[in-house]
C-alpha cells in the first residue's frame, strides 16, 4: 500500500479518560498555546520535521510539531500549510488505526488543498483517501475511484513521480481484488515508466506486483522471477513494508504452485517483519500528542462556535422583534406547561394501570416462552432415544426394516418432533427471535431438493409434482433460503396430503426488477379437494384445520400459520384461491438480492468439508442412560474411539488421566451442569473442543454456551452427517492452531 508520506502497517491504538485531556492542557501548554506571529519558513521548517519524524514512525512527536505547525499557518492564514500539515496528522492517525480520525483530517486538508490550488497536494491528499478506502476499509470501489480522481489533477510530465505512484497503488487496487484484467493497463504503464518511480522501495512493489501477474497467468517462471527481485531488492533497504508485502504475496504463490515448504518460510519471514513493526510503546507515547491534537480542533471549533454566538447576542440586543416574540412565546410555553400538568394528572391513574397490565403482559410471555422451552426440551430428550434406538434397530436387524410396528413407531416419533419445533417455531417469530440471514443459492436448486424431499408423500397419494421456472431469473440469488424453503415445504407437503391422483404444480416467475432486488412471483398449485370460502379465512390461524375427516390428513394445523408469519419476515403477503372441489393456488411475492460480486465473496467464505477419515477419540459426557447408548453408538460407527462419563465430575475425572480430540457435553446434568463442567474445563488450561450436545433451543443458551468456553452447538436430535461434519471441523481447526503455535 502506498501512501506518498510513508505508510507502514496499521497498529491498535488505545484511548485514555477524559482526565488525560485535562492534564495535558493544564500540564503541557506549550502544545496547545502556540499562538505568536511566525514567518511562513518557520511553518515549512516545523511541517518538514512533522514529516521527517513521520518517516522515523515517532508519531508522539510528529503529532506534537504539526500540531503547533497547523495553530502557525491558521494564523498566518496560509491554505497550502494548512492542508499539508492536517495532512501529516491524518497519516500519523491512519498509521495508528484510527480510520474515523484519519478520514476526517483527510477531507479537511483536501478542503484546505483545493482553496492553495496546488495540484501536488491534491494529488497526494486522494491518492491518501484512496488507500484508506480500499485498504483499511475494504470500500474498493470508492479506493480506486479516488485513485482515478487524482490522476486528473496533473499531466503525466510534470508530475511523472506522483502519476506513476498513483498508478501503482491503482494496479494494487485491481490486483488485491482478483481484477487483473482492468490492473494490467496500469502496470503496462508503469513498467514502460518504471524510471519515474525513484527509490527501492517503489521497486520492491512494481516487482511483486508483476509477479502477482504472471501468476495469475501461470506463467510460473516468470513470476517467480519477479518475486525474487522484489525480495533481493527489499532485503538491501532499512524500510519494510514492501518487503512484508512481497513476503506475503510471494507465499501464496509458492502455496499456489505447490511449493509448501518455501512458502511456509516465506511465511515466516512476513510475521518476523509484521511482529518488528509493532511498536505498542510508539502508540502510547504518540496517544498524549494525538489528543492534544484533538483538543486543538475541538477549541478552534468552540471558539467559531463562541464568536458566531457573541455576534447573534449584539443582534439580539438590537431587535426589539425578537425580544418581543421571546415574550410571547414564553408565555405560550406557561400556557403550554400549566395544560401539561393537568394532562399528566388526568392520565397519571390510566398510565399506572397500563404500566401493570404490560408488567402481566410481559410475566405471562416470560412463562410462556420458559414453559415451552422446557417442555420441548423435555420432549426432545427422549425422542432422541426413540429415533436413536429405532435407527439402530433397523440398521442391525435389517430382517426388521418391513416391520410395521417399528415404522409406526419411528414415524410417530418424526412426528412428535415435527409438532415440537413447529411449535418452537412459532414461539420464536411471536417473540420477534427470528432474523432473516443471506445466503446465496440457486432457486432451481433449492424447488429440485424440496421437491425430492416430498417424492414419497407424492407416491402415496398417487401424484405428480411439475416446476416451472422463469429462465429470466438469475442463476444465483442472495436470501434466506432456509426459511423460503420451510414456506415451499409447507405449501407443498399440505397441497400433496390433500390431492390424490393429481398434480401439484411449483411455478415461479420473475414479477419485476428494482435495483438488485429481484421480486420472484411463486405459485403452489394443486387439483385436490379445495377449500371451501367460508374456511378460508380460518387456515391461517394456528391448530386450525378445515375439511378433515378423523381418518385423513395428519398434521398440526400449525403449517400454514407459520407461512403466513414467515411472509411477514420477508414484508410480503400470501394469497388463496379455492373452491371445494377445484384444487387450490396460493401465490406470494418475496424480493431477492442479485449481486454477482457480493455472491462470489459469500461463495468464498462458504466452509470446506473437513470431513476425513482420520480416527478420533471422542469423550461423551451425559447423564441419561438410553442417549449414552445411541450417541456412543453413532459415533462408534463412524470408526471413531469413545468413551462415557456420567456427569461434570467423572469428566474432570478421566480428563486429568487421558487427552481426547473431542469432547461431546450434554447441558442439562445434575451435580454440575455442562456450562460449568467446561468453565473447569478451560481453567485447567485443556483446549479440547468443546461440543454442547443438548435438547434445548440454540438460541436460548449460545451466549452462556460462548461464555463458558463452548466451541460449538447441536440439537437433539440431530443428523449423524452434521455431527460428524463438526467434529472433524473442530478437530482439524484445533491442530492447525496448535501447529501454528509450535
Amino acid at each position: 500500500m502506498y501512501i506518498w508520506i510513508n505508510i507502514s502497517q496499521i497498529m491498535s491504538y488505545y484511548r485514555f479518560y477524559f482526565l488525560v485531556f485535562v492534564f495535558l492542557n493544564l500540564f503541557c501548554p506549550e502544545l496547545v498555546a502556540q499562538t505568536g506571529s511566525v514567518s511562513n519558513e518557520i511553518v515549512k521548517d516545523l511541517t518538514k520535521e512533522a514529516c521527517d519524524f513521520l518517516d522515523d514512525t515517532n508519531y508522539e512527536k510528529s503529532l506534537e510539531k504539526s500540531g503547533i505547525a497547523l495553530q502557525h499557518a491558521f494564523n498566518i492564514k496560509n491554505d497550502t500549510l494548512i492542508s499539508r500539515n492536517y495532512n501529516i496528522i491524518a497519516i500519523n492517525f491512519h498509521e495508528l488505526g484510527e480510520l474515523d480520525k484519519a478520514d476526517f483530517f483527510y477531507h479537511k486538508a483536501l478542503s484546505y488543498a483545493k482553496r492553495s490550488n496546488i495540484v501536488s497536494l491534491r494529488m497526494m491528499i486522494t491518492s491518501n483517501l484512496g488507500n484508506l478506502c480500499f485498504f483499511e476499509r475494504k470500500l474498493y470501489r470508492d479506493g480506486i475511484a479516488y485513485y482515478k480522481e487524482s490522476l486528473k489533477f496533473g499531466d503525466n510530465s510534470k508530475y511523472a513521480e506522483e502519476v506513476a505512484i498513483t498508478n501503482l497503488n491503482i494496479v494494487w487496487s485491481y490486483f488485491k481484488i482478483g481484477n487483473f484484467k482492468e490492473g494490467l493497463p496500469y502496470l503496462k504503464y508503469i513498467n514502460k515508466n518504471q524510471n519515474d518511480l525513484k527509490g527501492k522501495s517503489n521497486d520492491i512493489a512494481l516487482n511483486f506486483l508483476n509477479g502477482m501477474y504472471w501468476s495469475n497467468e501461470n506463467k510460473n517462471d516468470k513470476a517467480d522471477k519477479y518475486f525474487s527481485k522484489a525480495i533481493s531488492y527489499g532485503e538491501s533497504i532499512d524500510e519494510k513494508t514492501d518487503l512484508l508485502y512481497a513476503y506475503l504475496e510471494y507465499s501464496k504463490f509458492l502455496n499456489k504452485i505447490g511449493k509448501f515448504e518455501d512458502a511456509y518460510k516465506n511465511m515466516l519471514s512476513y510475521n518476523t517483519i509484521r511482529d518488528e513493526m509493532t511498536n505498542k510503546e510508539k502508540l502510547k507515547r504518540a496517544s498524549i500528542a494525538g489528543f492534544n491534537l484533538e483538543l486543538d480542533e475541538y477549541k478552534r471549533q468552540i471558539d467559531k462556535i463562541e464568536n458566531e454566538k457573541d455576534s447573534q447576542y449584539q443582534s439580539l440586543k438590537k431587535s426589539r422583534i425578537i425580544v418581543i416574540l421571546f415574550v410571547l412565546i414564553s408565555f405560550i410555553l406557561v400556557f403550554l406547561i400549566i395544560t401539561l400538568i393537568k394532562n399528566i394528572k388526568f392520565k397519571k391513574k390510566h398510565n399506572l394501570e397500563l404500566l401493570r397490565a404490560k408488567e402481566i403482559a410481559e410475566e405471562a410471555s416470560m412463562l410462556k416462552t420458559q414453559f415451552i422451552s422446557t417442555i420441548s426440551h423435555e420432549l426432545r430428550t427422549p425422542l432422541y432415544g426413540v429415533v436413536g434406538i429405532t435407527n439402530m434397530l433397523l440398521e442391525e436387524h435389517k430382517e426388521l426394516s418391513r416391520s410395521q410396528h417399528l415404522s409406526s413407531l419411528k414415524f410417530s416419533a418424526r412426528y412428535l418432533l415435527s409438532l415440537v419445533n413447529d411449535i418452537l417455531q412459532i414461539n420464536k417469530i411471536e417473540e420477534n427471535k427470528v432474523v432473516l440471514e443471506n445466503l446465496t443459492f440457486n432457486i432451481s436448486d433449492e424447488i429440485t431438493m424440496i421437491k425430492n424431499s416430498l417424492s414419497f408423500l407424492s407416491q402415496k397419494n398417487n401424484n405428480t409434482i411439475s416446476v416451472s421456472i422463469d429462465p429470466e431469473i438469475p442463476e444465483y440469488l442472495i436470501g434466506d433460503k432456509l426459511r423460503l424453503a420451510q414456506i415451499l415445504m409447507n405449501l407443498v407437503s399440505n397441497a400433496l396430503k390433500f390431492t390424490k391422483d393429481g398434480e401439484v404444480e411449483i411455478i415461479v416467475k420473475l414479477n419485476k426488477i428494482e435495483g438488485k432486488m429481484y421480486y420472484l412471483d411463486f405459485l403452489i398449485k394443486d387439483n385436490g379437494v379445495g377449500i371451501a370460502i367460508v374456511d378460508q379465512g380460518k387456515i391461517f390461524e394456528k391448530f386450525v384445520q378445515v375439511g378433515r375427516k378423523d381418518e385423513d390428513y395428519q398434521g398440526t394445523g400449525l403449517g400454514l400459520s407459520i407461512v403466513k408469519r414467515l411472509l411477514g419476515l420477508f414484508g410480503s403477503t400470501i394469497s388463496l384461491k379455492s373452491n371445494i372441489g377445484e384444487g387450490t393456488s396460493f401465490s406470494f411475492v418475496i424480493p431477492f438480492e442479485h449481486d454477482p460480486q457480493k455472491t462470489k465473496k459469500i461463495i468464498d467464505e462458504i466452509e470446506v468439508d473437513l470431513t476425513s477419515s482420520d480416527v478420533y477419540k471422542i469423550l461423551i459426557v451425559e447423564d441419561n442412560l438410553i442417549n449414552q447408548l445411541v450417541t456412543k453408538k453413532i459415533i462408534e460407527k463412524n470408526n471413531y474411539i469413545c468413551k462415557v462419563v456420567d456427569d461434570g465430575f467423572g469428566a474432570l475425572e478421566i480428563l486429568d488421566k487421558e487427552d481426547f480430540d473431542l469432547i461431546l457435553m450434554d447441558i442439562n446434568m445434575p451435580l454440575m451442569n455442562g456450562f460449568e463442567t467446561t468453565k473447569r474445563i478451560r481453567l485447567k488450561g485443556i483446549k479440547t473442543p468443546i461440543v454442547a450436545l443438548t435438547a434445548f433451543d440454540k438460541d436460548e443458551i449460545t451466549d452462556e454456551a460462548i461464555s463458558s468456553g463452548m466451541s460449538d452447538i447441536i440439537i437433539k436430535p440431530f443428523e449423524p452427517v452434521k455431527l460428524f461434519k463438526i467434529i472433524s471441523y473442530l478437530i482439524h481447526e484445533a491442530k492447525s492452531e496448535a501447529s501454528i503455535k509450535n
